[in-house]
């Protein structure tokens, strides 16, 4: 999973839509066109060679949203375009899957990041630094319909402050969806030494499900 922000402001123009279906009309246009390119680049195992299009695509709808290029869940590959969860770009992101074609055997979009199935077999690579996400405990205390959660993993200590919030919350996000996680979970730690009491990330998935009434089949 590697997620893309657009550029650096001085090598960004906003060019950006202000009307939300506009923007979702012409950025499908241009994705049919470009989609060939990228199917093959990601058959070639060279995402690399399409970031830079799709980067500048995904920038022209709205600046801030993010995306991301993934295996899919029924299809061979997945778009992710985000907002997480900012309701600045939720009218773009709710335009934008209206618009998206139906799914295929090659293709499949999402509007928030979708859970995956198992994530204790994720791996997340950061420089030197390898972490597991199987080895995440989590403490979670449930007031009402919404849960507070600390995070621990016992590489966390050795990552610089970004890395370490963005580590602390992408293991929710992959465990949860990105929706469900904004929806239920309140506050969210780093723990710094492992607490008492922990429970895995699929145990916290079928807290927060049963919470929220989803099946966790």
């Amino acid at each position: 999973m590697k997620w893309f922000r657009r550029r650096k402001a001085e090598d960004v123009t906003p060019s950006y839509l202000p009307n939300a279906e506009e923007a979702a009309q012409r950025f499908w246009e241009r994705w049919f066109e470009l989609v060939p390119v990228v199917s093959a680049a990601l058959g070639d195992g060279e995402p690399h060679r399409v970031e830079d299009e799709l980067r500048d695509l995904v920038s022209a709808m709205h600046p801030d949203l993010m995306f991301s290029l993934e295996q899919g869940h029924m299809a061979m590959y997945a778009l992710v375009i985000t907002g997480q969860e900012d309701p600045r770009l939720r009218p773009y992101t709710d335009a934008w899957i209206k618009a998206a074609p139906p799914a295929d055997m090659v293709w499949e979009f999402h509007d928030s990041v979708p859970p995956v199935p198992d994530p204790t077999e994720v791996v997340v690579n950061l420089g030197e630094v390898r972490m597991r996400l199987g080895d995440y405990r989590v403490v979670a205390q449930v007031d009402g319909d919404v849960v507070d959660v600390a995070v621990y993993h016992p590489a966390l200590a050795e990552l610089t402050d970004q890395q370490r919030q963005a580590m602390t919350f992408l293991p929710l996000d992959v465990t949860l969806g990105e929706r469900l996680a904004g929806e239920r979970l309140r506050r969210v730690e780093t723990a710094q030494l492992e607490p008492q009491g922990t429970i895995s990330l699929l145990e916290l998935r079928s807290l927060v499900r049963e919470l929220a009434g989803v099946s966790d089949a």
